[in-house]
């Protein structure tokens, strides 16, 4: 087949954002090609690259010479004045173009109900487009491209067009690029498709259902492929950090494998260099409350609390609903007064709160984003780096479409988004967040978390989503039995002791409570508390196993550690030989695979099985 038009490292940018980078394609005879893509990914520039409209900021396009490009673009460029038999035929006469059958078919398929002799300026948009085509495939072109065709088509129209486009040249011979969003059109004309995305075109062979179904299975594949990835680094990772002592009994090379694994991961933040920072804009004094009591009536709510918030500090606040979390926060920002006790802040300290309505967003309800961001400081200094208003919205997840619409139009998770970037652009030092994941979706929740990160703030946060206190916090406090208590071992500590608790029906109630003011006051009995929880879950847990259980258990342990060794090695050489193998004898390579996949198979139950002999070794 004969090539057309190459296309090579092409780049296009926008002074907002970049189209396409590095783009290299190309298109033969025969290639009936639809481009599909998102609104705004650049179909329509890419249409005008490749014909010559738009001029690429690099890289190039070539034609074969002599080939003849017709375009029809999303703009009419035609004479008003001109009539519809001029726009369409030229200055040929009646009889010649009559006796030509080809445009005999496109007159009476596209405008064989308008008026001859009527003027373009008459015309309806529709009617417009329809003369445009229809002046367009009269001509003889080696190539055509098409930007939204069926627009202003009714069923028929589109049939015909169908019709003629697939019966227009020779086989291998002529050639098509179409965008259009008429996804029957793209299955009944193109035997190939180019995805538009993240500033790249992506070939699929065939037409739309044929993309759809090779999108789902490398979606699938990928999905699948990341999903072992991440398996395989959360069972490494579980078997790395079981603890140094069980550490050094495990076989070299599976350290190795989950360094490799974890080695490109960064760290979450640098909470030496967080906590230097917040000291130096809050000084030593953050906030403290002192023997803290509240009762809203009859009911208690906090019973003799004291906690001293320490600068840089990062914390989540753990309790079941109603045992007062959000009057812990209210206590802390100044919005409540304890009933005894007092509560005392820094002098320097600026408290910045995350609610769960959008109060502060009622009064710029009718204001622009944009105009709401203009009011705010021009830059924002985050590790280094200067960050406009705008910027951080985006570093958010907010497009910048969003930046005109007004705030009361905002979907709720946009309402999140501009609500979080509005307490950040107050400058506080001490950051509260009330169920901040209310209304945000999952990537919101990790934008989130990376600004979070950067962030010199104390910050402290009440909510119900695991992940996102485990991320974002270094310590946690639970409110039980309205006192407070430090929990060491996180969320997973806190739901020990709710069970413990009602396994024993709050009869230790009044102990526990005076056990959490203690444990409020002092940060040293606080990991006493959490080696005393650690004993009793010893105690209640898996009994210790006898001196000849566990010499058996170390026996077991070694021989497991030496199988799965030689079983490495064996994998490793099945990989080399599958590399090795010719790969055009898919009968060998399916052999080789599935001998492969038995010897994975094994080195899985191996590990399961470590993994219950180390922990009955550690019980």
């Amino acid at each position: 087949m004969a090539h057309l038009l190459g296309a090579e490292a092409l780049h296009l940018e926008y002074p907002t954002r970049i189209v396409f980078d590095s783009v290299t394609l190309g298109v033969d005879a025969g290639d009936m090609i639809g481009i599909v893509g998102r609104n705004g990914d650049g179909k329509s520039s890419l249409l005008g690259m490749l014909a010559g409209t738009i001029e690429p900021d690099s890289g190039r396009v070539t034609y074969r010479g002599g080939m003849r490009l017709g375009m029809l673009s999303q703009r009419d460029t035609m004479d008003s004045d001109a009539t519809v038999g001029y726009s369409v035929v030229g200055d040929m006469d009646d009889h010649e173009w009559a006796r030509d059958a080809k445009a005999r078919d496109i007159i009476s398929g596209l405008i064989a109900d308008l008026d001859w002799n009527a003027t373009v300026g008459s015309l309806s948009g529709g009617q417009r487009r329809r003369v445009a085509l229809a002046a367009l495939l009269i001509g003889d072109w080696d190539l055509l491209i098409l930007d939204e065709p069926t627009n202003h088509l009714d069923v028929d129209g589109i049939s015909w067009l169908a019709k003629h486009i697939k019966n227009r040249w020779s086989k291998n011979s002529g050639a098509l690029l179409l965008v259009t969003h008429d996804r029957w059109f793209l299955d009944e004309v193109c035997n190939k498709t180019w995805e538009v995305h993240d500033q790249i075109v992506e070939p699929f062979e065939g037409g739309y259902a044929a993309y759809v179904l090779q999108r789902v299975e490398r979606d699938r594949i990928a999905a699948a492929t990341e999903q072992k990835r991440q398996n395989l680094m959360r069972k490494e990772l579980a078997w790395l950090r079981r603890g140094a002592p069980a550490r050094t009994s495990k076989p070299k090379f599976r350290i190795e494998a989950a360094n490799q694994l974890i080695a490109d991961v960064p760290e979450v933040r640098n909470p030496i260099e967080l906590k230097k920072m917040a000291t130096a804009r809050l000084g030593k004094d953050v906030v403290d409350l002192l023997d803290v009591s509240l009762s809203f009536g009859e009911q208690q709510i906090l019973d003799n609390v004291t906690w001293r918030i320490g600068p840089g500090e990062r914390t989540g606040i753990l309790g079941p609903n109603g045992a007062g979390k959000s009057t812990l926060l209210s206590l802390i920002s100044g919005e409540l007064e304890p009933d005894e006790g007092r509560v005392k802040r820094g002098k320097t300290v600026k408290v910045g709160v995350l609610d769960q309505q959008f109060k502060e967003l009622d009064a710029i309800a009718g204001q622009k984003v944009r105009e709401v961001l203009s009011e705010s400081k021009t830059s924002f200094n985050i590790e280094g780096k200067d960050y406009t208003p705008a910027q951080l919205l985006e570093r958010l997840g907010f497009a910048k479409e969003h930046l005109s619409a007004r705030v009361k139009e905002l979907s709720g998770g946009q309402k999140r988004r501009l609500q979080l970037l509005l307490l950040l652009m107050s400058e506080p030092n001490v950051i509260i967040l009330d169920e901040p994941t209310n209304d945000v979706d999952s990537d919101m929740l990790a934008a989130m978390e990376d600004l979070l990160d950067s962030w010199p703030a104390t910050l402290i946060v009440v909510s119900h989503d695991r992940y996102l206190l485990e991320r974002v916090t270094d310590q946690q406090y639970a409110i039980l039995d309205h006192g407070l208590r430090h929990v060491p071992g996180g969320v997973d500590e806190y739901l020990q002791l709710r069970a413990e608790s009602a396994k024993s029906g709050k009869s230790g109630k009044s102990g526990n409570s005076a056990k959490s003011g203690a444990a409020g006051k002092s940060g040293g009995n606080s990991s006493n508390s959490g080696s005393g929880n650690a004993a009793s879950s010893a105690d209640t847990g898996a009994e210790a196993l006898s001196g000849s259980e566990a010499r058996a258990a170390k026996k077991e342990v070694s021989s497991i550690e030496r199988r799965m060794e030689k079983l490495s090695k064996r994998i490793a050489r099945a990989h080399d030989e599958m590399a090795d193998h010719d790969q055009t004898d898919f009968e060998g390579l399916q052999k080789l695979t599935a001998s492969l996949q038995e010897l994975k198979d094994e080195m899985t139950g191996l590990e399961e099985r470590w993994l219950e002999a180390s922990e009955a070794l550690d019980a």
